[in-house]
């Protein structure tokens, strides 16, 4: 079980954002980002969107910094990915 981050490239509300997911269990995520001060509002269906300047804090706290590619190959062994004909039903 591991608590994965990517890199910071997507841009809102003027600053990058990151995706912190994991890699086996929903519960794991939310304890993990509850005890490092991530919002449950920036939780979306299957992953947190963690503002650039955190990245640093959650890989020092336990988090495995890995490429785009790889978190999303990983959360889709996982079975939690939820995907976009998934997103756009809900």
């Amino acid at each position: 079980m591991a608590i994965l981050i990517d890199d910071a490239r997507w841009p809102a509300h003027g600053r990058l954002w990151a995706h912190l997911v994991s890699d086996s269990d929903l519960e794991e995520l939310h304890a993990f980002a509850e005890a490092n001060g991530i919002p449950r509002r920036g939780f979306d269906r299957d992953h947190y969107d963690v503002p650039e300047d955190a990245l640093n804090r959650l890989v020092a706290a336990g988090a495995e910094h890995v490429s785009g590619h790889e978190l999303v190959k990983r959360l889709i062994a996982s079975g939690l990915r939820v995907t976009a004909r998934e997103r756009r039903s809900l």
